[in-house]
């Protein structure tokens, strides 16, 4: 079935109920990054694959809002089909209610469906669309009404976190959520966001590409948990596992039912970013909810010594893993022929071969030269390059392990590359050192830190258009909160950089059509002393690989920079020889050899 068809099956939803615009985000009912299969309705709809996006549809129109990073993606994916491209202009803006509060008539009905509709969102939809005399409706899902073999809920079982790995048992982690609740008034938490859950409980699953977690919501009351999981995923055995430590299993099916049973007196804590409307609509009236960041938010973002202890040990299997790969390339460049293909192949299989290797943190992304210009370019059988001696391949990739999870970037010389190209690769080694040697004090957020980065590629009038740094979890999803580092937005204060922290340092320059750069290495936030004006934080970095220095334009390097890079490669050549064989610790020695002015 072509996009044609699928929007003219939509289109037939709305005309059928009346309704003249339906808003598809890119979400489920846990509002996950990653989709499982039957919630990628945006996708099914218009042929646009990138991880973030909104679709519009009406009777005449159909447009995807996304931003700078995906914008050639999309003018591929979506070229030829009935579906236009709409550039956000601010990135992670609501920038199509704009469009439909300007372009709908008075007495128009929006539809957008309950279940994968932030309560925030819906709420600003339904204020913004109200005043315009714009009727919104949730309890249409039109994208099933139209989606004839719509994938099933996810089957696959649900384990424990190996306990060798997994630190604090699930009791300790409920009493410490209980304790958050209990300072905030709350009798009840719905936790809904799918690491939220994992972390709580100490399980892990399968149903969401990249990501451990598993499909359920956890409704902590004051003396049990009830963990809404679809049937035939918990094993009797786990079951009575979680039953001993005060959780029970229900039906997934049965979330709302159970919210509607809370009565007067009772108090329920809920994150309106992290819970979906359809859910907070089955509380009762006479319920006081309770609005605020879900506690372990803030508690699985803070990496406890023993964690921390297995992520440094991951790195150094990861990065063993990725000097075979990088000397792999080097020497069948010139051998075979290779594509972008390849090179994830290869890459996936060298990680596969580590120690506790689960499977990839999210999918590689192999740009060579132009393909690099696009942040989160993935090849296909249908569309990738291949690879010529010469240029640059931006590679960024990452493992999920039992002790951690990994995500790096390096961009690769494979032959002769331009003054321009090793300009920009400079810029953004320079951004990328300026951030990891940062020292603040306590309190400072990632939104205050993250001109360090830009401030060196900001010197030559470039700029780049993703943030700097995302938090990362513990065997958990590549991307969590709350803490980032990225450009201050309008009406948030960001989170301030706690010890234990794991965060992304990745700078970046893109030419659309002829390159792209970004060095990415993981940093964690450490105690870095203090005096009569408090107490100072700064970053270790995390992750063990050689950087590239054959792209560098040396003279751009202070020696401070220098300085940096060449203890970052001692420690590199350290922590990984151990690891490897001769042959491939001679090729490690080149790669970390100092550079000198």
């Amino acid at each position: 079935m072509s996009t044609r068809d699928r929007l003219r099956d939509l289109r037939a939803a709305l005309l059928q109920h009346g309704v003249d615009a339906v808003v598809v985000p890119t979400a489920d009912p846990h509002l996950s990054e990653y989709l499982p299969a039957r919630w990628k309705g945006r996708r099914w709809l218009s042929g646009f694959s990138g991880s973030a996006g909104t679709l519009v549809v009406t009777a005449t129109f159909a447009g995807v809002w996304t931003d700078s990073r995906y914008f050639e993606q999309a003018e591929q994916e979506l070229a030829g089909s009935d579906v236009q491209l709409m550039r956000l202009t601010v990135p992670h803006t609501a920038e199509h209610l704009d469009w439909l509060c300007t372009t709908l008539q008075p007495g128009s009905t929006v539809a957008v469906a309950g279940e994968v509709q932030a309560l925030a969102m819906q709420e600003l939809m339904e204020t913004r669309l109200a005043a315009r005399g714009i009727r919104l409706r949730t309890d249409l899902d039109l994208v099933d009404l139209a989606w004839s073999d719509r994938p099933g809920l996810p089957d696959r079982p649900v384990r424990e976190h190996r306990a060798e790995f997994a630190g604090a048992p699930r009791r300790e982690r409920l009493e410490r959520v209980r304790a958050a609740m209990a300072a905030a008034g709350a009798t009840h938490h719905l936790v809904s966001s799918l690491d939220d859950v994992a972390w709580i409980t100490g399980l892990r699953g399968s149903d969401v590409p990249y990501n451990p977690v598993f499909v359920a919501h956890l409704l902590i009351g004051p003396d049990k948990a009830i963990l809404f999981v679809p049937p035939g995923k918990i094993a009797p055995e786990l079951a009575r596992r979680l039953d001993t430590d005060g959780i029970v299993t229900a039906d997934y099916a049965a979330t709302a039912t159970a919210l509607a049973t809370l009565s007067a007196g009772d108090r329920l804590l809920l994150d309106p970013r992290r819970v979906v409307q359809a859910l907070a609509a089955a509380v009762g009236d006479e319920v006081t909810v309770l609005r605020q960041l879900n506690p372990s938010q803030r508690f699985k973002a803070l990496k406890t010594p023993a964690e921390l202890a297995h992520i440094r040990e991951i790195m150094r299997r990861d990065g063993a893993a990725l000097v075979r790969f990088l000397i792999w390339l080097e020497r069948q460049l010139g051998m075979r022929t290779l594509t972008e293909l390849d090179v994830a192949d290869e890459l996936a299989r060298r990680r596969a071969a580590q120690p506790d290797f689960v499977g990839e943190s999210f999918a590689t992304i192999a740009g060579y030269q132009a393909n690099g210009a696009l942040p989160h370019y993935r090849a296909t059988a249908s569309h990738h390059a291949t690879l010529a001696p010469q240029g640059l391949l931006l590679v960024d990739s990452g493992g999920q392990y039992e002790g951690g999870t990994t995500d790096i970037t390096r961009t690769i010389a494979l032959g002769d590359t331009t003054a321009e190209q090793r300009r920009d690769y400079t810029l953004v080694l320079k951004g990328m050192i300026a951030l990891s040697r940062a020292r603040f004090p306590r309190g400072t957020t990632g939104q205050q830190l993250d001109a360090l980065a830009r401030a060196p590629i900001w010197a030559d009038a470039i700029n780049y258009g993703h943030g700097t740094g995302h938090g990362v979890g513990y065997f958990l999803n590549v991307h969590e909160g709350p803490q980032s580092i990225r450009p201050p937005v309008a009406g948030e204060t960001g989170e301030p950089l706690a010890v234990g922290m794991v965060t992304s340092n990745e700078p970046g320059i893109y030419r659309p059509g002829r390159h792209g750069v970004r060095i990415e290495n993981l940093i964690a936030t450490v105690p870095a002393g203090g005096g009569e004006f408090g107490e100072f934080l700064a970053f270790e970095t995390l992750t063990l690989c050689p950087i590239d220095t054959r792209p560098i334009a040396v003279e751009l390097l202070g020696a401070d920079e220098r300085n940096w890079l060449n203890a970052y490669h001692a420690d590199v050549e350290a922590a990984l020889a151990p690891l490897l064989d001769a042959d491939e610790r001679g090729w490690l020695a080149d790669r970390c050899a100092p550079v000198s002015a």
